[in-house]
């Protein structure tokens, strides 16, 4: 087997200044073993590039909208494989090695198990619900941390500029090229939504909000809901 592919890890960001440096710590050893990480800032006020510039590889200034900083990091990415990471999320030790041997078995995207960090003692459950919903269903979320090979999302003109659910989107399409690699190794993302919102209201305002995308609600109308 050969080494691991070289990730660009696409980690976009708005006034995440609390966290940036610790999530940005951490991604530091696969930093070190040539690995790529870029921050896209999308208009911080609170210092969050300054930040972000020293412990990134690069940090590129956008237009706000996760799908369009996205877009902005994956577009000067080097790397074979693009890992689009939130700035609440932390990978599993050796995800570098589980990306690639996933690929190297024939998928050409996927996604990671999530755990949540938080308060509610529902977020377990909250968690094994979401892996087995994106396990049978083939969508998965960005809290899930979706890898790419690069050429295939170029392929598909990337994230399409949507202010919500534009992940379900790229997923709805990427399923043309097959099921996605779902990792049993967990990512760790930040369940600060749910503590202030409550699990179970943040459950059935998420399926609402996916059942009316589904029905064709514009993503603007859903994105006002979300706030």
């Amino acid at each position: 087997m050969r080494s691991a592919l070289r990730l660009s890890i696409v980690l976009p960001a708005l006034n995440e200044a609390t966290g940036i440096a610790a999530t940005l710590q951490a991604l530091a050893p696969l930093r070190a073993v040539g690995h790529e990480v870029i921050v896209v800032d999308g208009g911080s006020t609170d210092g969050t590039a300054a930040l972000a510039a020293p412990r990134a590889s690069r940090v590129v200034e956008s237009e706000r909208g996760r799908a369009r900083q996205m877009n902005a990091g994956a577009a000067v990415a080097t790397g074979e494989v693009l890992l689009f990471l939130h700035a609440d999320t932390r990978l599993p030790a050796g995800a570098d090695a589980a990306i690639t041997a996933a690929l190297q078995r024939g998928a050409r995207w996927g996604r990671f198990d999530v755990h949540i960090e938080g308060r509610s003692r529902w977020l377990p459950v909250v968690a094994r619900l979401m892996n087995w919903r994106s396990r049978l269903t083939g969508i998965a979320t960005g809290d899930q941390a979706l890898f790419i090979e690069t050429p295939l999302f170029r392929e598909l003109g990337g994230y399409a500029p949507l202010p919500l659910m534009e992940d379900i989107e790229l997923c709805t399409r990427l399923r043309a090229f097959g099921h996605p690699a779902c990792l049993r190794e967990r990512v760790t993302t930040s369940g600060r939504r749910w503590d202030s919102r409550g699990a179970w209201r943040t459950i059935w305002l998420m399926w609402t909000l996916r059942w009316r995308y589904w029905r064709g609600t514009p993503a603007e109308e859903l994105a006002r809901a979300y706030r």
